[in-house]
């Protein structure tokens, strides 16, 4: 058997990775899938990507991530639009070391393997788009559609930061939640573990208890907007 930990929407929130990398008994897992938003939010987007370097993990590029690429390419971007905002995406590409804005840089927006002769295929978003929000409510025929275009027997995606499994017809769908910016009114982490057999797929999803207030201090002392703060401590969306 296999076993993948699935991870995605960690947003910088390096805390809550390692109360996650603290909680898995890592010496089980042989291989981590990230499913980008690695950075942008909480202040610790170098420790969060030294330490999916140093774990080999298959991470991609997510939309937060992508607008930090821009930044560092010297590009503008237009969305989001409001002051508060887009600070937190200049603060990540200024406080970026340089072995790390270099991974930033090399990273996909899409991730293919094979394990056990399991096609497996990770986006942000969805096959399609970077941006597009695959979340329990999407309609079955949009899941269909995705099986139906991409070559591939497990689909896992990130960016609604809802956790779920869904079978459409031969096809896995699988979203590990959000590591590090949960929004059901509970901050706790949220990730995954997909176990792999030759005729089995099994997934398990975790929620992760971490020191929401070590978050909170280092956005103070960072001089990041406080409704950040207010964010995280709640488990909820900005806006």
């Amino acid at each position: 058997m296999s076993r993948i930990l699935l991870l995605s929407d960690i947003h910088g929130n390096w805390p809550a990775l390692l109360a996650v990398a603290t909680q898995v008994d890592l010496s089980r897992v042989d291989q981590i899938i990230n499913c980008g938003d690695s950075t942008v939010y909480a202040p610790f987007a170098n420790q969060v990507l030294d330490w999916l370097a140093d774990h080999r993990a298959l991470s991609i590029l997510g939309n937060t991530d992508s607008k930090v690429v821009k930044l560092l390419n010297g590009k503008a971007f237009k969305k989001p639009s409001s002051a508060e905002k887009r600070i937190m995406y200049t603060h990540t590409a200024e406080t970026l070391i340089r072995r790390n804005k270099q991974r930033l840089l090399a990273m996909e927006k899409q991730g293919r393997l094979q394990v056990k002769k399991h096609r497996i295929a990770f986006f942000h978003g969805s096959p399609d788009k970077q941006s597009e929000f695959l979340c329990i409510s999407t309609p079955d025929q949009r899941f269909h559609e995705l099986a139906n275009s991409t070559e591939a027997e497990i689909i896992i995606t990130g960016h609604s930061h809802e956790p779920y499994h869904k079978i459409i017809g031969d096809v896995h769908f699988l979203n590990p939640g959000s590591v590090g910016r949960m929004s059901d009114g509970n901050p706790a982490a949220s990730y995954a573990v997909l176990e792999l057999e030759k005729k089995n797929v099994r997934a398990e999803f975790y929620r992760c208890v971490y020191e929401v207030e070590t978050v909170a201090q280092g956005l103070a002392q960072a001089g990041l907007p406080a409704i950040y703060a207010d964010m995280y401590c709640k488990g909820r969306k900005l806006n």
